[in-house]
């Protein structure tokens, strides 16, 4: 195996005998093929699609393909051979649909090659070493450093952007031009002979169909759940049976909400759910009682003392202690081996069944809130006020410091920044690195929260619409407001949200707790001299750059 897709990765290089994320050398090298496969999927898709013929179970497969190998997702060595043998299924559809629509047209197919011509293997250990031969390690003996990272930044951004799309499509909002996008960039990636600037190229174009993508999920999620409001969400338990609902799938949290309702059970959210307290239509439900716990990397110790059942709705699985295995379920992409998994009928009946066998909490234990669903509608609605503190001088300058959490030593950093932030300053937060700081008061600057809850990750997207609204307002750029970004990244999706912003032009952004393993010396010196995008240092000396 060879892979260094997370921020954690081995001696920031790369894990070469097991994940730090918690995969084997199998997962790793089966997820390898699974892309490569739907490489070759992509290559005849997107050649059927220039024809004028698609197919939407190819098109789903291929973004659930990308959404499968985003870290800490799937584990299960028996689902990822099942994906890849329906896979080859599904690519010699599209090779057919191709074939077909071009003796229509009176024209010869193109002979392809590469991914498009892979052979399955006849087992699962045959696979694994096929595997071996398509990770980025192999692919950078062929390419070199520079180019296969840059290949992998924009392969990254695509597995990022498809785990909003599949949220999106969930939710019944989708585009055919996003599944256009990813077939066409899957099929630039398979070729042997790629540039820098042609890869530079297409970094900065996939961060201009995530924005698309992210605009597809935020449809979803206010135009089903309602815009969210300003919410205090209760972060202490109360007596009674209990589920956790951890992830980001809100669908799958309102199903669970609703088989629940009235059998005596409290729904908890955790880690990237909390957002989920400010949406008008998830909020209704009266045994939604609160969060419980922080952010993912803290799940064995929090889930080992959680008293209920608990439900994997998306990527931020680690691996289970055995003493609450029998407790935690998995559903959509999510899988570890071992753990029951709820299938697509979305029947949470063995969920249900854990958390009325489980002990539960005991007491009601004294109540603590904090205040979540500062989207951009809520943001906006104040615009005015905002803008009066900043002509009066009474706020001077916004913050945002959120993106991915982890637990590799550095990411205090954020927390000190937060703290460290002068009080005539705001702070957005977005994402579950929030949790570094978003119990701490922070106060408030004439009525308005020093500290605003935007949401999830995939909210970057309301982030962004802040910013340029009130850019409109100061009649400025995003880069002439007083604003820093100040992001933390973890995985596939904060690079797809990182090329967004670079593609709308931010500047000046810093990045830590370390930069991408995948991003070499001299790309990075290019996105520096463009962007100025910059590594973190210390809470002292970005201040000081920030402030002045």
């Amino acid at each position: 195996m060879f892979c260094y897709q997370c921020e954690q990765t081995a001696k920031g290089t790369g894990c070469t005998s097991f994940g730090v994320c918690g995969k084997s050398p199998e997962v790793a090298d089966l997820q390898d093929l699974l892309i490569h496969v739907a490489k070759g999927i992509s290559m005849y898709a997107h050649r059927a699609r220039q024809l004028g013929v698609r197919d939407r179970q190819i098109d789903l497969f291929v973004v659930e393909a990308l959404f499968t190998t985003v870290t800490n997702v799937n584990f299960d060595e028996d689902r990822l051979v099942e994906r890849i043998r329906r896979g080859v299924t599904l690519r010699d559809k599209a090779r057919k649909l191709y074939e077909e629509t071009c003796a229509k047209a009176g024209k010869a197919p193109e002979k392809l090659a590469g991914p498009a011509a892979y052979v399955p293997g006849k087992s699962k250990d045959d696979l694994i070493r096929q595997g071996e031969s398509v990770t980025p390690e192999a692919g950078a003996e062929k390419r070199g450093d520079v180019v296969q990272g840059l290949h992998d930044l924009v392969l990254l951004g695509l597995k990022g952007s498809a785990a909003y799309a599949d949220h999106a499509q969930i939710l019944g909002q989708e585009d055919d031009a996003v599944y256009a996008f990813f077939h066409e960039f899957l099929d630039f990636l398979s070729r042997d002979e790629l540039t820098v600037d042609d890869l530079v190229g297409k970094a900065l174009e996939a961060g201009k169909w995530n924005i698309r993508v992210m605009e597809l999920l935020d449809a979803a999620n206010t135009g089903t759940y309602g815009h969210p409001e300003p919410t205090p969400v209760r972060v202490t338990p109360l007596a009674g049976k209990a589920i956790l609902v951890s992830g980001h799938d809100l669908k799958d949290l309102e199903l669970l909400l609703r088989q629940t309702d009235g059998k005596g059970i409290k729904i908890y959210t955790h880690g990237e759910m909390l957002p989920c307290h400010g949406y008008p239509e998830l909020k209704k439900y009266a045994h939604l009682a609160g969060n419980y716990g922080g952010a993912w990397q803290d799940q064995r110790e929090e889930f080992d003392a959680f008293p209920g059942a608990i439900l994997m709705t998306t990527n931020c699985i680690q691996k289970p202690k055995d003493s609450y295995k029998s407790r935690i379920f998995t559903t959509g992409l999510v899988a570890w081996p071992g753990v029951t998994h709820i299938g697509p009928e979305k029947d949470f009946s063995p969920v249900i069944e854990a958390a009325l066998t489980s002990p539960g909490f005991e007491r009601d234990e004294p109540e603590k809130t904090i205040l979540v669903g500062f989207g951009r509608n809520a943001v906006l609605g104040a615009a005015g006020k905002v803008v009066e503190l900043v002509k009066a001088g009474k706020l001077r300058h916004f913050f945002l410091i959120g993106g991915c959490d982890g637990a590799k030593s550095g990411r205090n950093y954020y927390t000190d920044l937060a703290r460290a932030v002068p009080e005539d300053c705001v702070i957005l937060t977005l994402a579950c690195g929030k949790y570094r700081f978003n119990k701490l008061d922070f106060g408030d600057i004439d009525g308005i929260p020093r500290l605003l809850d935007v949401g999830q990750c995939n909210d970057a997207f309301s982030a962004v619409k802040i910013a340029m609204a009130l850019a409109d307002v100061f009649e400025t750029d995003v880069n002439g407001l007083p604003l820093s970004l100040v992001l933390s990244w973890y995985e596939q999706k904060a690079v797809c949200i990182l090329l967004s912003l670079l593609y709308l032009g931010v500047k000046n952004m810093r990045l830590g707790p370390s930069l991408p393993a995948f991003v070499k010396a001299p790309v990075f010196e290019v996105l520096q001299e463009k962007f100025n995008l910059q590594p973190i240092t210390t809470v002292e000396e970005d201040l000081k750059a920030i402030l002045g």
